[in-house]
């Protein structure tokens, strides 16, 4: 990894890479670890501040991983987001939509049913940092027979170094209002705390949030990452909002469906595929499936986990005034000059 994509702020000692998670890193890894700033983020784990983004010994290990050994395909389609803003659901609607001639929506009369109904869709559509190239693995993609290979990532636009090969290239990132964002983020990292840790407090977490570190943040600059690749290449990479796709989730499924080469037919639309496939991949009917109740997907995490509410404006039952008009500032100053805007001000008054 070149030198000039490290931030050095300042040098820690060997002893002070001391965290379990670390034990098992490649020497590589950690001499670059050595040289960046971090922080004890949320109360279970160093985050590092890597490429100008913050996230975790192993995570980085994986990104250099993917960096150094990832070869794209111009049919590749990459579904993108920072944590916490629809990932899971955009994985389950983007693999419904490219293989439903495979597989029929709904049930047949053979006992032929969906994977999704069977499989989580973080199993179906693997994550480059979490699945593929962690834990020291450096998978053979060039083995994928099946187009296009559909993969998943936290990863800012930037550190995917993809602008050379960029050519047919799809990626489709998929943001949430910073408001819900957060919420979200703070209950499930509550969730996933070392057993015998207190909660995190709501304004202890709020804090890191506002001050960008968190988990690939901070969030403006991720979003702004992906908003102005979409402004500058809309052929390459479709920017899609967790709130619009709520409120009108047939018109945002047929722009989805189109830009991944996948469009629907006008017979399709009358035979209803597209409510169908809205359904399959529902928060409601995703969350009562087995397969989504028991197990682990991602890492450790239980996929009991990865379903909360997925509602839209739920921040409106937890942030004070105080906190509201924080993040607001926040957005303002570091979104407003790039056009890139959230319907959040009519529950503002709530």
């Amino acid at each position: 990894m070149p030198s000039s994509t490290i931030t050095t702020i300042t040098h820690f000692t060997r002893t002070q890479i001391a965290d379990e998670e670390e034990k098992h890193l490649s020497s590589e890894c950690k001499d670059v670890l050595l040289s960046l700033p971090k922080e004890r983020g949320w109360r279970t784990a160093f985050l590092y501040k890597f490429q100008g983004y913050w996230c975790q010994a192993k995570e980085i290990q994986a990104i250099m991983a993917f960096q150094k050994h990832f070869k794209a395909k111009d049919t590749d389609i990459i579904l993108a987001s920072i944590p916490k803003s629809g990932t899971t659901w955009m994985k389950a609607l983007s693999f419904a939509i490219i293989n439903r001639k495979n597989f029929p929506i709904i049930s047949d009369h053979h006992g032929h049913h969906h994977p999704l109904l069977t499989s989580n869709p973080h199993d179906l559509v693997p994550f480059l940092e979490y699945k593929l190239y962690a834990n020291n693995q450096i998978p053979e993609l060039s083995q994928i027979a099946d187009e296009p290979r559909v993969f998943a990532t936290h990863i800012p636009f930037a550190s995917l170094n993809l602008l050379p090969s960029m050519n047919n290239i799809k990626i489709v990132y998929i943001c949430r209002n910073p408001f819900d964002t957060f919420i979200s983020s703070w209950h499930f990292l509550n969730k996933l705390r070392s057993q015998g840790l207190p909660e995190i407090s709501l304004e202890e977490a709020f804090k890191m949030y506002c001050d960008g570190v968190i988990g690939f943040g901070p969030f403006w600059e991720h979003m702004l990452g992906y908003w102005n690749e979409s402004l500058k290449r809309p052929n390459n990479v479709l920017f899609l909002k967790y709130d619009d796709m709520k409120q009108d989730i047939v018109s945002n499924l047929k722009k989805l469906a189109s830009f991944l080469g996948f469009p629907f037919s006008p017979e399709e639309e009358k035979q209803g595929v597209i409510q169908d496939i809205a359904k399959l991949c529902s928060f409601e009917e995703m969350k009562k499936l087995d397969v989504n109740k028991n197990g682990k997907s991602i890492k450790d995490i239980e996929n009991k986990y990865l379903f909360r509410k997925g509602e839209v404006g739920d921040w409106v039952n937890y942030l004070s005034p105080s906190m509201v008009k924080q993040l607001s500032l926040i957005m303002e100053e570091k979104l407003d000059a790039s056009g890139l805007s959230f319907k959040v001000a009519s529950q503002l008054g709530k």
